[in-house]
């Protein structure tokens, strides 16, 4: 099965976008820092290509730090300036603004030599969906006005909100590629929350981490749920094992769908501990 979800509201928010640049100095675009290439919308990217940029690893505390640092650097050598943030917890969003003030130093001081008062900055804020776009707005400007819930689709309509007499925000809804480059990026995705689980083939998507965890994090994996596999032992086995010490049998078979609800909420709950699913020398490696 084909993970995809582009539905019609996206359609109308990726034209809206398009149709707001024009008011709009500097894109504030959202990732996870968890898997920040995967989530960063190289679609949007393409539609937003003449404006100033400002990509913000948004939940850095959940990320492997050690390999995302290394996506910082990734991003930074393509021409992109890098913040990193933790919006539920409001750390280094002074930076955005800081950042953005840098980038358009020389528009405003333009305005000044003309004898003209600089306005607000106003962003917008994109991202794919259930990145964090509403808590790092309400947590920026110190209010609930962007509405937020951990599942994608939240967000409908944009809205600018005001931050003070610096910057204004645009909202807009979560957004996401029209069609995936490759199915991993679908399931990573999927993990992170940016897909409806309705129309995902989560089977697929945990015998994905399965793979991942014993490829990047086994010590991890045999550690939460007390198991003791290998990287030679096929993904099903594995997920065998893990039923087998949470699951009673049914009908002599294992309980496959409690362990595969099982295995993608534990990686949302962070029962792994930090991780980043974009493994950096693996992606490099495939597209060289």
């Amino acid at each position: 099965m084909v993970i995809q979800w582009f539905p019609g509201h996206m359609a109308k928010a990726t034209r809206e976008v398009k149709e707001k640049l024009k008011q709009v100095d500097i894109i504030f675009e959202i990732v996870d820092a968890r898997c920040p290439l995967s989530s960063h919308n190289i679609y949007l990217d393409e539609v937003v290509r003449e404006k100033k940029k400002i990509i913000i690893f948004n939940k850095i505390d959940l990320c492997d730090k050690y390999e995302t640092n290394k996506w910082k650097k990734y991003f930074e050598e393509k021409g992109y300036v890098v913040v990193y943030t933790d919006s539920k917890n409001s750390n280094n969003l002074n930076e955005v603004i800081a950042k953005a003030k840098e980038e358009l130093v020389e528009k405003i001081n333009k305005m000044i030599e003309k004898g003209i008062k600089p306005r607000a900055i106003r962003s917008m804020v994109i991202g794919v969906p259930n990145v964090g776009k509403s808590t790092f707005i309400n947590k920026i400007i110190r209010k609930n006005i962007a509405n937020t819930a951990n599942k994608p689709g939240v967000t409908k309509k944009q809205q600018w909100l005001k931050l003070n007499k610096d910057i204004e925000l645009l909202d807009t809804p979560g957004i996401l590629m029209p069609k995936f480059d490759n199915q991993e990026i679908g399931k990573k995705l999927s993990l992170i929350g940016s897909i409806k689980d309705e129309i995902t083939p989560l089977d697929e998507v945990a015998l994905y981490l399965i793979e991942f965890l014993k490829e990047n994090y086994l010590e991890k994996l045999n550690k939460v749920y007390n198991i003791n596999v290998s990287l030679e032992d096929e993904n099903l086995f594995i997920m065998e094992q893990i039923a087998k010490k949470r699951f009673k049998l049914i009908g002599g078979d294992y309980d496959y769908e409690s362990t595969i609800k099982l295995l993608i909420q534990d990686f949302r709950t962070q029962k792994f501990g930090c991780i980043t699913l974009d493994n950096y020398k693996g992606i490099l490696n495939e597209k060289n």
